[in-house]
């Protein structure tokens, strides 16, 4: 028969196992438990689009509007927007997806979202045409243009490829990524549109995204 201080410290020595084992079940299962939430409070999935795991803040820029007026990185804040890139003289891709977001805008998922449409093109988009361009979709559409640097500086900013492109008689066109870009009302990528663009879909997916767009 083992002795009893044997026994005694055997038993101690169980009971402080299975305490252990229970502290690092409960530890586990908190964890767990913590790990959920922190995925859950990621962000919304979204059908049509990619939302950021961490918000992309966006560099200050100086741009010029529809109006004639400074533009800047602080402009962006105070209120969610879409971003999207293109050319008054773009012959399909923009006239289609401006028209998309105009819809989508109006089923007013998200409430004070803004729509900006950013030049590739200031050579032709002066201020004016960029306005008269814009409102022809929707009267609260905001135009963008600026010197060739500083559209080079926000296109890399939000990773959008631009090429000019030459064409026959003297003419040329404009090359760019057709993506459209979701920022929170702290001036922050939060979300990536990529076509083919579904009205409903992306709007559906604002909806889901709507509780996200302020920064906590």
């Amino acid at each position: 028969m083992a002795p009893a201080g044997l026994w005694n410290n055997s038993l101690m020595t169980t009971r402080r196992t299975w305490w252990i084992l229970g502290v690092a079940a409960v530890c586990a299962a908190l964890a767990g438990f913590w790990l959920a939430r922190e995925l859950d409070s990621s962000g919304p999935e979204l059908a049509s689009g990619t939302w950021l795991p961490r918000p992309k803040p966006i560099a200050d820029f100086q741009l010029t509007d529809h109006l004639g007026r400074p533009f800047s990185a602080h402009d962006l804040q105070g209120k969610p927007s879409l971003v999207f890139f293109g050319f008054t003289h773009c012959p399909d891709v923009c006239p289609t997806t401006l028209v998309k977001l105009a819809q989508i805008k109006k089923v007013g998922a998200v409430p004070g979202l803004r729509v900006l449409f950013v030049s590739v093109d200031p050579a032709r988009d002066t201020p004016t045409a960029l306005g008269l361009y814009v409102h022809a979709f929707d009267p609260d559409f905001i135009g963008l243009t600026g010197d060739t640097q500083a559209i080079d500086k926000i296109a890399a900013q939000f990773g959008v490829a631009v090429n000019k492109v030459d064409l026959p008689g003297g003419d040329y066109t404009m090359d760019h990524s057709a993506v459209v870009f979701l920022l929170n009302d702290h001036a922050q990528v939060v979300g990536i549109f990529t076509p083919p663009f579904d009205t409903q879909r992306f709007a559906e997916d604002l909806g889901r995204a709507a509780p996200y767009l302020p920064k906590p």
